[in-house]
C-alpha cells in the first residue's frame, strides 16, 4: 500500500481502509493501549486479526478538497497515515501517544501541503507512527536522520502494528477492540 503512495499511484480499493469512521476509534485505541503491558498489546493485536473482514458496503470516500496535495514527501507521508485510517486529527493524537510530540491536526495538514518542513526529528517520529524504519524513510526522502533518535513509547512498534491491524476493520470492530483495551487497563 505504501509503495502505491510513494509511486504517486492510487491505492487499490482492496488495500484502502474499510471504514472511514474507524479513524477516531483507532486513535482512541492507541491512547488506551499505551498504558498496557506488552502481552496485553499482543492480545489486542490477536483480537484484531481474529475479527472477520467485512465486505465493503460503500466506496471509501475520496480525499476531501483540503486533503488533496501537490506531490511531495510530506504529502506522501500524510497519505500513508490516511491509509492507516489516521487522518489529520487521529494522526495528531496517535503521534502524541507514540512519540510525545504534540502537533495540531492543522499542522498534519500543513505537512501534507508542504507548509511545514519535514525536519529529521519529525520524519523519525512519523516513521514511528507508520511503523516504518526511520532509515527507510530517510533514504526515500533524502532527509537525514536526527543525531539522536527522538523519544518513542517502548511498545511503539507493536502499537504501530496494531494501527496496521485495524485499518481494514469497521468502526464498530475497532470500538470493540478499544473497549477490550479499556477493560485490560482495569486488570
Amino acid at each position: 500500500m505504501d509503495l502505491f503512495v510513494l509511486a504517486g499511484m492510487p491505492v487499490p480499493d482492496e488495500l484502502t481502509p474499510l471504514d472511514a469512521e474507524a479513524g477516531s476509534w483507532t486513535a482512541s485505541l492507541v491512547n488506551q493501549a499505551v498504558c498496557l503491558r506488552p502481552e496485553f498489546i499482543d492480545q489486542l493485536r490477536g483480537l484484531a486479526r481474529s475479527l472477520p473482514q467485512h465486505p465493503r458496503t460503500r466506496p471509501y470516500p475520496p480525499p476531501k478538497p483540503y486533503e488533496q496535495y501537490d506531490p511531495s514527501f510530506g504529502a506522501a507521508l500524510v497519505r500513508m497515515l490516511a491509509n492507516r485510517n489516521l487522518h489529520w486529527t487521529p494522526a495528531a493524537k496517535t503521534l502524541y501517544s507514540l512519540t510525545g510530540l504534540g502537533l495540531s491536526s492543522v499542522t498534519i495538514g500543513q505537512i501534507g501541503h508542504s507548509r511545514k518542513e519535514l525536519s529529521p526529528d519529525l520524519l523519525a517520529r512519523l516513521a514511528t507512527v507508520l511503523g516504518i524504519p526511520a532509515g527507510d524513510l530517510a533514504a526515500v526522502t533524502g532527509i537525514g536522520l536526527p543525531m539522536e533518535a527522538p523519544p518513542a513509547h517502548s511498545a511503539a512498534a507493536d502499537l504501530a502494528g496494531l494501527v496496521w491491524d485495524v485499518r481494514r476493520l469497521t468502526a464498530e470492530q475497532v470500538q470493540q477492540i478499544c473497549d477490550e483495551a479499556t477493560s485490560l487497563r482495569e486488570e
